[in-house]
């Protein structure tokens, strides 16, 4: 049987944070199995610290990035508007409590709060790095993307289509607009053009009528 991907998401909480951290890692990975979570899952934020490796040279520092990618969504309700501020102000807690830098607590939260835009400044290596692994779903392959957009509605499912289509929308417009989705050479290089065609075709179905 093969590992399962907590077991990896554990290992490498261990490998970022120390083991005498495991405590924190168990209850983070825990919080990415709640119930309610389709897309936000254990199976996210794996993916997401894959992309951060292959992205890791664009970084200033990586650790940072991957601290704030377990945090991102360690707090996710779909009933609310503040999951990213409150997932930073758990990661300022935990790390604080875990006795890491203020330097490095600070940056953590900062990426964590600027997974609320995906919209870092040209010049912010590291919050280019993580807002990268944050949308790499958008250029899945047609496969992939029918089923990234069917677990983000499955977290809706308490919202009336019309209600959705509409919410849906306005959060893919506002990423098409955007000059560029991705914001380090590699990942546009990678995910840019298929990205922006899977929003388009969504976008299209979704203002259909």
């Amino acid at each position: 049987m093969g590992r399962s991907t907590e077991t990896d998401l554990l290992e490498r909480w261990a490998e970022l944070a120390g083991a005498e951290a495991g405590a924190v890692g168990a209850d983070l990975v825990r919080r990415y199995q709640e119930d309610h979570r389709r897309y936000h899952t254990v199976d996210h934020l794996a993916a997401m610290l894959g992309v951060i490796d292959e992205l890791a040279g664009d970084a200033e520092g990586v650790d940072a990035v991957r601290y704030a990618a377990f945090f991102h969504d360690a707090i996710y309700a779909v009933d609310r508007a503040d999951n990213e501020e409150r997932s930073a102000v758990l990661a300022e807690e935990v790390l604080e409590s875990l006795g890491a830098a203020p330097e490095l607590v600070r940056e953590v939260a900062r990426l964590v709060r600027l997974t609320a835009t995906h919209d870092p400044a040209d010049d912010d290596r590291n919050g280019g790095v993580l807002c990268d692994a944050d949308l790499a779903v958008l250029a899945a392959d047609e496969a992939g993307y029918a089923a990234y957009t069917a677990a983000v509605r499955a977290e809706y499912r308490h919202v009336p289509d019309d209600l959705f289509r509409a919410g849906r929308a306005a959060v893919l417009q506002g990423l098409a607009g955007q000059s560029k989705l991705f914001r380090t050479h590699t990942a546009r290089t990678r995910f840019e053009t298929a990205a922006r065609a899977n929003l388009d075709r969504e976008l299209s179905t979704l203002t259909a009528g």
